[in-house]
């Protein structure tokens, strides 16, 4: 979890009369989880964060999902992806669903403009940046993040995603219906990285100045439990000036990841980044392979008998999947059912390989994943049936 961050003008005790060079009161704000039985974090706005003028209710963008019927493995190029008719996309109202069951949804955007305000109330978020940069604005300031970057939004922050200039923009997006953090086997029982961990606190960023923005009669969308609603503000919600606590965005980066190793091939629970509700999240990253004299450095055979395993294929080559026709940019989605493993003569192949050049994000969800429209769109039939070289689509 986070550590405790002060940002900005805060007053020396809690709950306290804290006022403005005017002598008006800061309207406090208490952010937390778990019904005040968990983390928190103590905001001091300059208006009235309760302030609304108008609720409306907003139509659902994402649309519906099917189940993986027939069952087998899939691949899915996100890089084939396409945007209808706007010539502007945003983070936002521009994701489009991949996959989805009721403790995730997975979707993918390649953002060229601002999002609008926006918050999920519903669950955390966790955004991934293929490639390409941006300002992420939130109450609680800015944060910068970049290619390799991991973000994760927590519950009814509210934010937007501003691209910066340079390669697109392109973002993973998890939304939860709970909360997103490091494994709890990483962590003592106050909250520390532990030694074994694979990365610490040092790796972690969040805002480090507050972000006042002015502005009256303004938008924001949030998600909730029930639908999606449009409230108006009376005034701009980027009015904190300052905060305090262990409950705000912070990004972390792949490469900050330190990859464990052993002698012979270590299982995915050792690249695992986050965990979330019936969830986990791992990141592969380029690492020195199994040094046994005898090592099959490529993953054996496995069946996830209870979990549904994704890959996002993100950077290097990929060794266990030569052959395949996956390359940077694709998915590919190993559900619970079936096994899976390296393709035809990749574990000849990787024999006496000292080192891998691979970076992937794995989400394994013990729910079946279903697929949504973004999925159907670029989807590649062939991958099912390219361990055997034949199939209806093989040709």
């Amino acid at each position: 979890m986070p550590y405790y961050r002060a940002v900005g003008s805060i007053p020396q005790k809690r709950h306290t009369q804290f006022r403005d060079p005017d002598g008006k009161l800061y309207a406090e704000e208490l952010m937390g989880v778990e019904g005040f039985s968990s983390d928190s974090a103590l905001l001091y706005h300059r208006h009235l964060p309760t302030a609304i003028v108008n609720a409306e209710v907003v139509a659902e963008w994402r649309g519906t999902t099917t189940a993986n019927q027939p069952l087998k493995p899939r691949h899915f190029r996100t890089q084939e992806l396409k945007w209808d008719a706007p010539a502007e996309v945003d983070a936002v109202t521009g994701r489009r669903l991949l996959f989805g069951n009721a403790d995730v949804a997975i979707c993918f955007t390649a953002p060229t403009t601002a999002s609008p305000l926006y918050r999920n109330a519903f669950g955390d978020e966790l955004l991934y940046v293929q490639t390409g940069a941006a300002v992420i604005e939130t109450i609680y300031g800015p944060l910068a993040v970049a290619d390799g970057d991991y973000m994760v939004i927590p519950t009814s922050c509210t934010y937007r995603v501003v691209p910066q200039g340079g390669e697109q923009l392109r973002l993973l997006v998890l939304e939860a219906t709970g909360h997103i953090g490091p494994p709890k086997r990483y962590l003592s029982n106050k909250g520390q990285f532990l030694e074994h961990a694979p990365y610490c606190e040092r790796d972690q960023r969040g805002p480090t100045e507050p972000l006042l923005v002015e502005g009256t009669d303004v938008e924001v969308l949030v998600r909730h439990r029930t639908g999606l609603t449009r409230f108006t503000y009376a005034n701009h919600p980027f009015d904190v000036v300052g905060w305090d606590g262990c409950l705000y965005p912070w990004a972390f980066n792949i490469r900050d990841f330190e990859p464990i190793t052993g002698r012979v091939h270590q299982p995915p629970p050792v690249h695992q980044t986050f965990e979330g509700p019936n969830f986990v999240v791992c990141s592969f990253c380029p690492r020195k392979v199994d040094y046994h004299p005898l090592a099959v450095p490529v993953p054996y055979n496995h069946a996830n008998v209870d979990s549904d395993e994704l890959m996002f294929y993100v950077g290097g080559n990929y060794e266990a999947r030569k052959g395949s026709g996956i390359g940077i940019g694709s998915m590919s989605l190993h559900p619970s059912g079936c096994t899976h493993g390296p393709q035809p003569g990749a574990v000849e192949a990787s024999l006496g390989a000292d080192y891998f050049d691979e970076t992937a994000v794995m989400v394994d969800t013990f729910r079946p994943l279903e697929l949504g429209e973004a999925a159907q769109d670029c989807e590649d039939p062939r991958y099912a049936w390219s361990w055997a070289k034949r199939g209806p689509d093989w040709t």
